[in-house]
């Protein structure tokens, strides 16, 4: 029998996350493990009176991606470009065979591939399209979480089908106070890190662009970023690498220190991507209470309640982010223990919990 979870996620994502409108060209990208959600999400496009577009893959590492010349890598072939040009939304279900995949290309080489892709993705970047961004649960994502299929399924419908509305009025209040202030810091262990959030509104993720949501994040003003962070709670996960014990040190806005325990190369070839990777383009305070543990998969730890993370790189324009980067790496920092939020020097959330 099919899990009817299925057809509420698939709503969920049609209907609240991009809110699909007829005559729309929906692109829909997945890999064959995706199937049960992609087939349902493809129903309820056509039940919007849109057009649905499926796209499978077996890897977006393809290869072709291992074998191509820097030239190629850094061009996106015609049709491609045609088809994200001319789509009217996206949604991207990830559901990996094997999350490592990818994890023995240079990271130069990524950064060009990225580098090709980001003028034809800028408008789902900036606000202008709708997309959403999702995972099915498979093999892999429940091996890396420590967790049979079914239990890492129970998981995941936990932190997606919460009460959006509840949870997004609450989100609201602390975002309120928050933009009412300029200067944050954050504390924790090895971990002294302020910058300026003036001017600057935050976005309360709900259902939108992320799902899970339930995280409030910010694109801190580019040049305001001081101080040290230590990630040694949880590694950095990206693009299939586990970089453990990232220490970033910023002066003036910009990363000018960068060390880890393992993987260190991979975070300095990665930070010199572009110009804006080694700056500061998100900070997101997380607020999901469907999401207590965490599981290597940072869609999903970074929306920890009682947790913050930091992206490395590419900044939001739509909440006045202004930094450009192909990069965008986000690293969870977990506050429960000894950390503490601060807004124009009054203490906000300790060990996790909120004092407003």
């Amino acid at each position: 029998m099919s899990d009817p979870r299925v057809e509420s996620y698939a709503k969920l994502l049609v209907e609240r996350c991009v809110d699909v409108q007829p005559g729309w060209q929906v692109l829909v990208r997945s890999s064959p493990g995706g199937r049960p959600l992609v087939e349902e999400v493809v129903r309820q496009i056509a039940r919007r009176g849109a057009y649905a577009l499926p796209r499978y893959a077996f890897s977006p590492f393809s290869p072709w991606v291992t074998e191509a010349s820097d030239e190629l890598l850094g061009t996106l072939a015609e049709i491609d470009a045609f088809e994200m040009d001319q789509s009217d939304c996206l949604v991207v279900i990830e559901a990996p065979e094997n999350t490592r995949d990818g994890s023995d290309i240079p990271a130069q080489r990524l950064g060009l591939r990225r580098q090709a892709m980001r003028p034809h993705a800028e408008p789902f970047f900036d606000g202008t399209k709708s997309w959403v961004g999702c995972q099915f649960a498979t093999a892999a994502l429940a091996q890396d979480a420590g967790m049979g299929v079914t239990a890492f399924a129970d998981f995941l419908y936990g932190a997606v089908l919460v009460d959006w509305d509840t949870l997004g009025e609450r989100m609201r209040g602390i975002a309120s106070r928050f933009d009412a202030g300029e200067q944050i810091r954050v504390t924790g262990e090895d971990t002294d890190l302020t910058f300026s959030v003036a001017g600057r509104s935050g976005c309360v993720d709900a259902v939108g662009a992320n799902m899970p949501g339930g995280e409030v994040f910010y694109s801190p003003v580019e040049e305001s970023t001081e101080g040290v962070i230590t990630f040694s709670e949880y590694p950095a996960c990206y693009a299939g690498r586990t970089v453990e014990n990232v220490m970033l040190r910023y002066e003036g806005g910009r990363i000018v220190e960068a060390t880890a325990s393992s993987d260190e190369d991979f975070l300095l070839a990665t930070l010199d991507t572009d110009e804006g990777a080694r700056m500061l383009g998100e900070f997101g305070i997380g607020c999901n209470p469907g999401i207590q543990r965490h599981t290597k998969n940072t869609l999903f730890d970074e929306k920890i309640e009682g947790t913050v993370h930091f992206a490395i790189g590419n900044g939001f324009p739509f909440i006045g982010g202004t930094n450009i980067s192909a990069v965008h790496w986000d690293m969870v920092k977990d506050l429960r223990r000894g950390g503490t939020i601060e807004v124009d020097g009054e203490v906000l959330q300790r060990d996790g919990a909120w004092l407003i």
